[in-house]
């Protein structure tokens, strides 16, 4: 690996690089020693209709420990990528970001980019000499510097770790269990069974009301599994929800064009067809998916596709049908029965980044705050909240969720119709979530308590675990070249467009499967396919390489 570049150190920032270095020794007290005036410091974050960050507990308790006043540029989680992205066109960006991945983040090829320009602030040496922690959690997670550090040995920013055992199979699919036992139906296990079922669900009347007014399958379309078309496809080959990439004996190649991709929207397109699935899985968001599982008055919703059924139906206290929802398997279809497997939750790029507008003194705040993130306390304080309010300690005799882990922390679900608490960061708190943290939680026995929801997910998971392919593109550990990244980013967004876009049109008509597939596999031949696959078997292949040399 070449040596990390030390962009603009000239006689000036050697001055700057002394000041950095005298007090690193020390970096954990000197935040408890406040200057005389809080250090104002920009930041552009998404905000949830929950939240409000001026006011969050958290955020007051971050500026009071590190003696620094946010000035907070929010927006909402809709258009949040596009918010983004014209905040750095603009020119009049912020200190730093920090994002909610699993929302929008910055892209590998982002990071290449604005790092190259000189946009985003190296931060080898902050990490050095003020972040020990953060530098602790890279030498125990060989796997997590690697996901951080660019092919020019530069740290352009910092993506979220998770060791998520759930979110590492996000592509679930949750069948309403109330409603197969009364229609004397089985958990589906293959294709065919499942649009059985869902046909049972539109004619037999599930919710017995008398009327015809059941959605037999819904979805949204953001990133957490909540898309519908990965678990059917599956069925019939690798859909990894991300790529479309497949990987066959080492060699990369598109899983969109091939024949076994046109049999699999054959297959939807017949559920389509039948009215069993809601039309607005291919257009709505996740609010209006929870609405469906939320219906007032009567139950609607057979069946939703998500990583977990919090997505689209309440699971906390005093709700209703939380648990009305259980997992069905990866379905057996012609070819395979696959389940979309993404490593731990971790997605590639930066939730965290420093941008050349910060000072030292602010550049130097903002990496002991990330590095403050990277402690159990910081942790818990960002993704769950206040001790007291939002969690407890643990009591003698309860059990984490690993029983060979000490338990270390107890959530105190919300009461209902309690307001929002206001008290974390949440999504956006998500830095370094190993699994002694993740599974150091008290999870009730109970599944359907709402302190059980993690055990209830955890067991769920196991149902998907060992259907992940023997190849996938595992985009999470890859870097492009540099020099390929823009061109590569450019034609897989394209190209990712045009399948995402054919496939609905395939699926409700719009376009037809027998006159119009050799126009669509030629359509994505014209948008560069064959270069992209060729730079990204040129990725894989150098990190293949890597693993096999070590």
């Amino acid at each position: 690996m070449k040596k990390p570049i030390r962009s603009g150190w000239t006689a000036i920032s050697l001055c700057a690089f002394l000041f950095l270095a005298l007090p690193a020794c020390d970096g954990a007290k000197q935040q408890d020693k406040p200057a005389a005036k809080p250090l104002r410091i920009s930041i552009f974050a998404q905000q949830g209709t929950d939240q409000n960050l001026k006011t969050n507990s958290f955020s007051l308790a971050l500026e009071h420990k590190f003696n620094v006043s946010f000035d907070w540029q929010t927006i909402p989680y809709e258009g949040a990528k596009e918010k983004r992205q014209i905040s750095l066109a603009s020119g009049n960006y912020p200190d730093a970001y920090i994002l909610t991945s699993y929302v929008d983040q910055f892209t590998q090829a982002d990071v290449l980019r604005y790092g190259k320009q000189g946009i985003f602030y190296p931060l080898n040496d902050l990490i050095d000499h003020y972040a020990p922690h953060i530098k602790e959690a890279f030498a125990k997670e060989p796997e997590l510097r690697s996901l951080n550090t660019a092919p020019d040995g530069n740290i352009y920013g910092l993506a979220a770790f998770s060791e998520c055992y759930h979110c590492s199979f996000p592509n679930k699919m949750w069948i309403n269990s109330n409603w197969l036992k009364s229609l004397h139906l089985d958990m589906p296990k293959t294709t065919e069974d499942f649009q059985a079922v869902l046909r049972a669900f539109k004619y037999n009347d599930p919710n017995g009301n008398g009327l015809r007014d059941e959605i037999p399958l819904s979805g949204s379309t953001e990133d957490y599994g909540v898309r519908i078309l990965p678990y059917l496809m599956n069925g019939f080959i690798y859909d990894d929800d991300r790529t479309y990439l497949d990987v066959n004996g080492g060699k990369v190649s598109l899983a969109a064009d091939k024949p076994a991709w046109r049999e699999g929207l054959a297959y939807v397109k017949s559920l389509y067809d039948e009215g069993l699935i809601d039309l607005g899985a291919f257009t709505q968001n996740a609010d209006a998916f929870k609405q469906l599982g939320e219906n007032e008055g009567v139950q609607i919703l057979g069946a939703g596709a998500a990583m977990h059924p919090a997505i689209f139906v309440n699971t906390g206290p005093g709700n209703k049908r939380g648990s009305d929802y259980a997992p069905a398997p990866p379905l057996q279809g012609p070819h395979a029965a696959y389940s979309v497997y993404f490593q731990d939750g971790i997605t590639p790029g930066a939730k965290f980044v420093i941008t050349d507008k910060a000072s030292l003194a602010e550049r130097i705040e903002l990496i002991r705050i990330a590095d403050y993130l990277y402690t159990p306390e910081g942790q818990v304080g960002a993704e769950v909240g206040t001790e007291g309010i939002d969690w407890r300690k643990p009591i003698k005799g309860e059990q984490a969720l690993d029983p060979n882990i000490p338990a270390q922390f107890v959530s105190i679900p919300e009461r209902e119709g309690e307001p929002p608490r206001n008290t974390r960061w949440s999504g956006m708190g998500h830095f370094y979530m190993p699994k002694a943290y993740r599974n150091s939680w008290v999870q009730d026995s109970d599944i359907y308590a709402p302190n059980g929801y993690e055990r209830r997910l955890f067991q769920a998971t196991k149902l998907y675990e060992g259907h992940e392919p023997k190849e996938f593109f595992p985009m999470w550990a890859v870097w492009v070249d540099s020099a390929n990244a823009d061109e590569a980013s450019m034609i897989q967004t394209n190209v990712k467009n045009m399948i995402d876009q054919s496939a609905i049109q395939f699926i409700t008509g719009e376009l037809d499967l027998d006159k119009d597939w050799d126009t669509y596999v030629n359509g994505l031949k014209s948008l560069g396919t064959a270069k992209y696959v060729g730079i990204m078997q040129q990725a894989y292949d150098s990190w293949a390489s890597d693993i096999n040399s070590k």
